[in-house]
């Protein structure tokens, strides 16, 4: 199933692809599907090369009008295709599976109607799983897609979908009709689509700048249809539109813009040329939360971005997949705050895509945002806080060096000279230094090249009457990763002002370079009550306080008068408890000190996961149950004293289910589902039931009895999963065990089911219950990654790793486990150092807390 770089390098200096034509049939039962396609390619004559098929079974295969034995050409994965012509037609007709990984075409069945819904997932090597296809990103062509289907059904393809042409029943009698599509764009495969199912949509359009009007679509399924809020997510699309046309200077380039939210989505959206997938989680059909609104708009906003930057302009290869994702993740937060209301969007963009990027690249598995891929196994691994996060971070950073405009100035003529082509960084680099004058030769080798976040402090000197006369910003390494980088940031200053809050007083930009930086403007300025580096988070570093400015950081973090300061000494806070520099507890103190006073919805989000975080790994073990109860009983007050009805409220809530442990605990949670404690302000949807089921399912007050109940009463898709993950929960060795079997002997889940059961299986309040399935894991780990496709695996390794079996034997016997690793094992080594990492740190930060 590999392809290397190697391998596509050779096929692509052979062969430039003109055209696919691929006709699906989408009516013969529930396994497989028959695919016919047609291609048109040139080639250096008397070469030989492959095409990509994942089939069920391959019928014939035609070159030039010779047929070629499939039982001799095809085992199942490629295609071998010899002795070419310089001019060739190949027909391949086959059959494929349907998928139940979210990755090929995914088939799913909806529990509430029983109607089934088909979706494409291409990216990484998938197009294969459709179609016979040269699955490289540089061999673009156009595509025409003929598809034969139920009648009823909606389908939805790159182009705008036909009128559909009713043709011969099938063999059980129902009717079919057949869509035959116009030719794509020249585009790589892996942003192709098929979407097909009784979709329901909901129809808009937006008219460019120039004029030009584009048809829009929404699109999910009949069961959701009536929590779509249709109007809010066309709004956010108009926005993007004008402001990327605006920026980017080169008008959409899709003939219509469609956004279809699709069931077991294994991601957060996927770029299809117009026709982006979506997860369909996106449709709220309960309360959520502020920070959960504001994802779906910077993930709508991403997609949309990458119209331009990933399908008009696409990588040549896949080591330039972290320059289109971080583009991407980069101009959508930047729309937001320019020309949306979420304008805080950079808040969240600190709190929640940094402290994963800075997560990643402590680990030991870190590598340069410009990363060496030498096959797709490096690829499918590299969707990570780097190729995302830091990369995004890090061209926040280059705009800050070159410049806003002049970055935007050199994104348009990038466009303008690359359209419809494959690209290399080298073509967009040249492009900015031409309209910065920035030699940006020195800048990429240290920032793009090597790997590792820096830290920076700073180092003043103050006189008797409190004023500063030396000032330096102190910037460090690791020994790991001991490359020293340029930063373009801010220094800010803080005080108190009468009416008790932390305004800045002044702001210094600066160059940063080499250990040590002298900025000589600070000196002769009063010292202010707290310094901040990195303000405004234009840099990627990770920043220390000085002891007066922690001292005040400490007392005064609620009384930032604006949210993103705030969110860099949260962060701050948690790198030091994180590296075992500060006691865990201090950090949990400071969470539920402040937490109250949190503005930002995004912020609360993340703060409150990092709060499970420290109390299940990071606080010392003798103090662990004492401080979780604490904890707990804290955040009700919490629950009880902020607004009714607010996002706060119903974050404390939510937080509160997952750490309720003790008796009196567990009777108000009891009470809130029943009804007989309630919150003024507080619904308890269906969604929230699930959390409140759950928490008392792992309290052991509540099991498979009331997990069924409610299933019944909430027969959907999400309530499948919500009963998955309880079930799974429910404290016993019984229950572990089945669920157990489940996951990793029969193997026969769902994506969307299967990492359920994989969450319910490890959350547990007495870890006891999980001892008996550490050995059981690493003996079946490597048939795991064998048999199941990545998304499945991936799942299994990291979810059921034994992480909270948080001690030195696990370590060790990670260690065994690399040590017996074949040298073929890049991915699944990879995955399990990062396990290894997360305990490894547990570890340090629990001896830190120790004697706190």
């Amino acid at each position: 199933m590999n392809l290397t770089r190697a391998e596509a390098r050779e096929r692509a200096e052979l062969i430039e692809v003109e055209s696919y034509e691929v006709s699906l049939d989408l009516t013969r039962g529930e396994k497989v599907f028959g695919s016919t396609t047609a291609v048109k390619f040139t080639a250096t004559p008397g070469a030989s090369t492959f095409i990509d098929a994942v089939t069920h079974a391959v019928h014939s295969v035609m070159l030039n009008g010779r047929e070629l034995d499939p039982a001799e050409v095809s085992d199942g994965i490629r295609i071998q295709l010899p002795d070419l012509a310089a001019v060739n037609d190949l027909l391949v007709v086959a059959e494929a599976p349907y998928m139940n990984t979210g990755e090929g075409l995914h088939r799913f069945v909806d529990p509430v109607d029983n109607e089934v819904y088909l979706y494409t997932q291409f990216e990484v090597p998938d197009s294969r799983r459709m179609f016979a296809v040269f699955e490289q990103p540089d061999l673009k062509a156009s595509f025409t897609f003929t598809v034969t289907a139920p009648s009823h059904w909606a389908v939805v393809s790159n182009s705008p979908t036909p009128v559909p042409v009713e043709t011969i029943p099938g063999e059980d009698g129902s009717a079919r009709s057949v869509w035959e599509f116009a030719p794509t764009p020249r585009l790589s495969s892996y942003v192709t689509a098929l979407i097909a199912g009784p979709y329901q949509s909901v129809r808009s359009e937006v008219t460019s700048a120039d004029g030009k009007v584009t048809p829009l679509g929404i699109f999910a399924r009949k069961s959701l249809m009536q929590y779509l809020d249709a109007d809010n997510i066309f709004e956010l699309t108009r926005q993007g539109f004008e402001f990327f046309e605006a920026q980017f200077g080169c008008p959409y380039p899709f003939e219509k813009y469609d956004q279809l939210f699709v069931p077991e989505f294994n991601a957060g959206a996927m770029e299809n040329a117009g026709a982006v997938t979506i997860l369909e989680g996106y449709i709220f059909r309960s309360k959520v939360t502020g920070a959960q609104v504001e994802r779906r708009a910077i993930t709508v906003l991403h997609e949309l971005a990458h119209m331009w930057f990933g399908d008009l302009v696409t990588m040549r290869w896949w080591n330039d997949l972290w320059l289109n994702e971080s583009f991407a993740e980069y101009m959508s937060h930047l729309a937001a705050v320019e020309n949306t209301k979420f304008d805080s969007a950079w808040t969240t963009f600190a709190s929640v895509e940094k402290s994963w990027a800075y997560r990643q690249d402590q680990l030991p598995t870190t590598h340069p945002i410009f990363a060496e891929i030498n096959d797709l196994r490096d690829v499918e691994v590299n969707f990570d806080g780097i190729t995302y996060a830091k990369g995004a971070s890090v061209l926040r950073q280059l705009v800050a060096w070159v410049g806003p405009d002049q970055f935007m100035a050199g994104v348009r003529e990038y466009f303008g000279k690359h359209a419809w082509q494959n690209t290399e960084l080298s073509d967009l680099m040249a492009e900015l230094e031409k309209a910065s004058g920035r030699d940006l030769d020195q800048w990429g080798r240290l920032w793009l090249e090597t790997a590792g976040v820096n830290t920076l402090k700073p180092e003043l000197s103050v006189d008797e009457d409190g004023t500063i006369s030396s000032f330096a910003i102190l910037q460090s390494a690791t020994e790991d990763q001991p490359t020293i980088r340029p930063h373009r940031l801010a220094v800010g200053f803080y005080n108190l002002t009468a009416a008790g809050k932390l305004e800045r007083v002044h702001r210094e930009e600066l160059d940063v370079g080499g250990e040590r930086t002298e900025v000589p403007a600070l000196a002769g300025l009063a010292q202010p009550d707290l310094v901040l580096l990195n303000d405004d988070d234009l840099a990627y570093a990770k920043v220390r306080l000085d002891p007066k400015s922690l001292a005040t950081a400490t007392a005064h973090l609620k009384d930032f008068s604006q949210s993103l300061p705030r969110t860099l000494v949260w962060g701050s806070a948690w790198d030091a408890a994180r590296d075992g520099e500060t006691p865990a507890r201090g950090y949990v103190q400071l969470i539920l000190a402040n937490i109250a006073e949190e503005s930002d919805s995004s912020v609360i989000l993340v703060q409150l996961r990092q709060l499970a975080t420290t109390l299940n790994f990071y606080v010392a073990e003798e103090h662990k149950e004492a401080t979780a109860v604490a904890a707990a009983d804290r955040l009700w007050e919490l629950a009880s004293g902020v607004p009714a009805g607010s996002d706060a409220q119903l974050q404390f809530v939510k937080s509160y289910a997952l750490l309720a442990r003790s008796a009196g605990q567990l009777e108000n949670v009891a009470g809130l589902l029943d009804g007989s404690v309630t919150l003024e302000g507080l619904a308890v949807d269906q969604d929230l039931r699930w959390e409140l089921i759950t928490s008392l399912v792992v309290g052991d007050r509540a099991g498979q009895e009331l997990i069924d109940a409610e299933l019944e009463r909430d027969n959907t898709a999400t309530g499948q999963n919500a009963a998955a993950l309880a079930k799974a929960a429910i404290p016993t060795p019984e229950a572990k065990a089945a669920a157990w079997e489940s996951i990793v002997v029969k193997g026969d889940l769902s994506n969307a089911l299967q990492g359920s059961a994989v969450n319910g299986f490890t959350r547990v309040l007495e870890t006891a219950l999980l001892e008996p399935y550490a050995e059981k894991y690493f003996e079946a780990v490597p048939g795991i990654v064998k048999e199941r496709t990545h998304a499945l695996a991936q799942q299994i390794v990291v979810g059921l790793y034994p992480a909270q079996l948080t001690s030195q034997a696990t370590v060790d016997r990670t260690d065994e486990f690399l040590a017996s690793l074949p040298e073929d094992s890049a991915a699944l080594r990879r995955m399990m150092l990062e396990n290894r990492d997360g305990v490894v740190r547990a570890l340090r930060a629990r001896q830190a807390d120790v004697g706190a």
